[in-house]
């Protein structure tokens, strides 16, 4: 996935009003065959180690009394009210936020799980995320970068239980949504509510539903976030993403970019920056030509001759639905992949961010997972810019391997977004399953 599609949302979850795809048993072992020969492909790594289950079982142990022991040496935001939006089927939640308006500014709290207080450069957990670099996610199927039973127990902002966080907070100006105060640190948290995404729209519809008001004036915010980056110039790919979907998008963003400019600005240190370059003058042309020529679409003529991006943000915005992905493609193919450095210059042309890096998805990236390290330690790892090579390198072969996987549910006769969106089931009676293998499977 690039960069200028999405930062912030994996490629998963289950539509809440429809099963799963349903299958035959000789379809799953045709994908399962699939997905080893890309795992030995691409040298991804599906089995945990047993001294890295172990560990991470371990870690799991006496956790409410280590919360507690945590109180005195943290700030305690367990009375801030707090939840957290995510797909339906997702297994675990690593971030959640707060928000309250005051005269001149809106305070604005974005908590992330607090993983690498489980997660060290001493632990053979840190030793084994290195290795994966991130998580992968293919269709109906997920390989992990750190041990689902630790990511989804202790390091889960689950409701109605202290939880261990890295607070970003922010105070942002009224008017120019910029930084008036600035503060990371550790935190304990107590969510309130896990939402799902058509939850939370169900929220703001409801003035009587209970966090009506605050995803109100998280919406309010977060659309303004949105509105204030797209006429600075940054790319939106998807012009229709519901409310719930932009809350979120938006305050990560905001969190990710807060947190690398007291990191490149305020400290001075090297840490994992997220870096775009963007196209040449001459691919640029090629996309927009392209799009131009689409049935349907046009840019409008006063987006041409200036900033690519917004001739292709207005072209989105006026485009016919069955063009949208069109469009999209013809962006994607000119543009540079997104890569990890150890300082930020050259920004990222996508978000059109001087500098940015990531921080708020610690349980699914080494990148974030880092970044907390250093934000806490205010010390950098020796092998930083290895580690910057490696995690770029894991993640194209992630993606490549989720494209190729893709592909081959194609030739299978299986619909991909389907199981990406609703999840599977392999059905005991063939009669039962939506989707059989053919009698020819590709190789």
């Amino acid at each position: 996935m690039s960069d200028a599609q999405s930062e912030e949302e994996p490629a998963q979850g289950t539509a809440e009003d429809q099963g799963p795809v349903t299958i035959t048993q000789g379809l799953a072992d045709a994908l399962a065959e699939k997905r080893e020969s890309l795992f030995a492909e691409f040298e991804i790594r599906d089995e945990f180690p047993p001294k890295v289950k172990r560990e991470a079982k371990d870690r799991t142990e006496g956790v409410q009394q280590e919360i507690q022991d945590e109180v005195d040496e943290r700030r305690d935001l367990r009375e801030l009210t707090t939840w957290t939006t995510d797909p339906a089927d997702a297994q675990d939640f690593d971030d959640a936020i707060s928000i309250e308006e005051e005269a001149d500014e809106y305070h604005l709290w974005v908590h992330i799980a607090d993983v690498s207080h489980y997660v060290h450069p001493d632990s053979a957990m840190w030793e084994e995320a290195v290795e994966r670099g991130n998580t992968v996610y293919l269709p109906g199927y997920t390989i992990h970068m750190l041990p689902p039973i630790l990511a989804e127990t202790v390091c889960s902002l689950v409701p109605n239980e202290d939880r261990l966080a890295h607070t970003v907070e922010m105070r942002l100006d009224k008017e120019t949504l910029s930084f008036e105060e600035l503060d990371i640190y550790k935190s304990v948290i107590n969510s309130d509510e896990r939402l799902t995404y058509k939850q939370c729209e169900q929220r703001l519809e409801d003035p009587d539903a209970p966090l009506h008001e605050k995803c109100t004036l998280a919406y309010d915010v977060a659309d303004q976030l949105h509105e204030q980056r797209k006429a600075d110039g940054s790319l939106v790919l998807n012009p229709s993403r519901d409310r719930a979907h932009t809350i979120i998008e938006e305050c990560m963003l905001k969190a990710n970019k807060a947190v690398t400019h007291e990191l490149m600005w305020n400290r001075g240190v090297e840490a994992m920056y997220r870096v775009h370059p963007q196209p040449t003058p001459e691919q640029w042309n090629e996309a927009l030509k392209e799009i131009q020529e689409l049935d349907g679409v046009s840019i409008p003529g006063d987006a041409w001759g200036g900033d690519p991006r917004m001739a292709v943000n207005a072209a989105l915005e006026e485009a016919p639905d069955r063009q949208l992905n069109k469009i999209q493609r013809a962006v994607l193919k000119v543009m540079p992949r997104a890569k990890y450095m150890n300082d930020p210059f050259g920004g990222h042309h996508a978000l059109n961010f001087d500098i940015y890096g990531h921080f708020t998805s610690p349980i699914r990236r080494l990148s974030d997972l880092i970044n907390h390290w250093i934000v806490h330690e205010n010390d950098v790892p020796e092998n930083l810019l290895e580690l910057c090579d490696s995690a770029s390198d894991k993640q194209k072969d992630g993606e490549t391997a989720e494209r190729l996987y893709k592909q081959f549910m194609q030739e299978v006769g299986l619909d991909s977004y389907a199981v990406n969106n609703r999840g599977v089931e392999v059905m005991d009676d063939p009669e039962d399953a939506q989707y059989d293998r053919p009698d020819t499977v590709p190789e």
